[in-house]
């Protein structure tokens, strides 16, 4: 009844459930149905103190609003849709965000600044870096989702260049705000006489985010060609690629070959995903426990690091270029993840979950390309109040640890700063319109279009 009255009410004033303006109309309706003598947003409820009573109802007037969205977002979602997929990308993407913040510091020295990791002072931590490095995830996804997305393209009659463009388009766009930011802010930089190493310092981790594009770019381009490869192939290439280098002495630039083939394994993971051949739980326990013993017999008797993220000052990292035992690491990561799926899909049942999820889908490319500049302007504010512990300090022990934890809550609060500024660029301009919200429209259209997924 009373959801009725309020269709009612909203078909009267011609408002969507979540324009801001009906937020007090949800509030008189609903103390109407209990009882209670309602006389709108700025009223006052008999017998309640008009600034307890004015909170109260804004109070629930924000908690009527987010339940409403919660509930519209799942309502909206085909039934067909697996929400497991994006579950892993928002678990991909947080665990790059956070192990970045992890990993990364910016120690203050005299009157510049050069990074340093924890890793280099305590290698015992090397764990951290298989929890937080999942990018083999985000290939993994990325792979299932793209040549999902293009058979459906192709079924509908979509050219191959329209539906690049369509994929292309979101990865790319909010690109160019992050490097008109620090081109400007680089040469504000420069300009008032800062050291030249902490400027390149500084660069090179807000752009470090950008290599992950290029190569995520040139797959998604090749996915018609990628489309039947098996795994083995790639993973083939690395494996010689390695022994040419640490074996026989090759060059060390045969090396970056393996960013196009080391990646391309999970790529084509995800394509067999696609392809039905993932789909039992045996193919998720072969590749996690097969990728983990690999992983494991590399770094105890071959010397791979046991890291798999770069270290400064290491011989050798693992990740830049891909090595063989990042990719064994992979394999393990993508199996695990396959394991995944069920628990997961389960759990996006709620639509509480289901709704964050949502959002850190629509938002992932932000999240991504923003992360490293909201904890360097934490870290530049920072030194006005001089060297401070877990920011400026050295990481050579548990101390710094603790403090850089106590830091995580504020790098959240900028990135929501640089969020809020910069995801138009993403999700393109808020539309004051009687239009569903962009959260609830690209979640109505399924996976397998252009528009139906939130990919990153």
């Amino acid at each position: 009844m009373r959801e009725s009255t309020l269709r009612e009410t909203q078909g009267r004033k011609g408002t969507r459930p979540d324009d801001p303006g009906d937020h007090a109309t949800a509030t008189e309706l609903r103390g109407a149905s209990e009882g209670r003598e309602t006389t709108g947003a700025a009223g006052r409820t008999p017998g309640t103190p008009g600034a307890r009573g004015g909170v109260r109802r804004t109070r629930r007037a924000v908690a009527d609003a987010v339940r409403g969205g919660v509930r519209r977002i799942d309502e909206a979602t085909p039934m067909d849709r697996d929400r497991a997929v994006d579950a892993l990308r928002a678990l991909a993407i947080l665990g790059v965000v956070l192990g970045h913040w992890l990993v990364t510091a910016l120690v203050a020295d005299g009157g510049a600044l050069h990074a340093a990791s924890p890793l280099q002072h305590m290698p015992w931590l090397a764990p951290i870096s298989w929890i937080f490095q999942t990018l083999a995830v985000f290939f993994l996804v990325g792979g299932h989702v793209a040549t999902r997305s293009h058979a459906s393209a192709r079924a509908r009659g979509v050219s191959y260049g329209r539906w690049l463009r369509a994929r292309l388009g979101r990865l790319f766009r909010p690109v160019a705000a992050v490097l008109s930011l620090w081109a400007v802010a680089t040469a504000c930089l420069l300009a008032t006489g800062t050291d030249y190493g902490t400027v390149h310092t500084l660069v090179k981790l807000a752009l470090s985010p950008l290599w992950f594009l290029v190569v995520f770019a040139g797959l998604t381009a090749a996915t018609p060609l990628l489309t039947r490869i098996n795994p083995l192939w790639p993973l083939a290439v690395v494996l010689h690629v390695d022994l040419i280098r640490f074996g026989l002495g090759g060059p060390s630039w045969l090396g970056w070959v393996n960013v196009a083939a080391g990646w391309l394994v999970p790529y084509t993971l995800g394509a067999a995903w696609t392809r039905g051949e993932l789909d039992r739980r045996r193919a998720g326990l072969v590749l996690f426990a097969g990728g983990a013993a690999a992983t494991a017999a590399l770094v105890a008797w071959a010397g791979y690091p046991a890291s798999m993220v770069g270290v400064p000052g290491a011989a050798v990292s693992n990740l830049n270029p891909p090595t063989l035992a990042v990719v064994t690491f992979g394999l393990a990561q993508c199996g695990l993840a396959l394991l995944l799926r069920e628990p997961l899909r389960r759990a996006m049942r709620r639509p509480t979950a289901w709704a964050v999820t949502a959002f850190v889908n629509l938002s992932a490319m932000t999240i991504f390309l923003w992360h490293q500049t909201a904890m360097m302007a934490v870290t530049a504010l920072g030194l006005r109040a001089g060297r401070l512990a877990g920011l400026h300090t050295v990481p050579d022990g548990l101390g710094w640890v603790a403090a850089r934890l106590a830091w995580l809550p504020v790098f959240l609060l900028a990135l929501t700063v640089c969020w809020s500024a910069f995801r138009v660029h993403e999700q393109g301009p808020r539309r004051r319109t009687g239009r569903p919200s962009r959260v609830v429209r690209a979640h109505g259209l399924g996976q397998g279009g252009a528009k139906g997924t939130p990919h990153a």
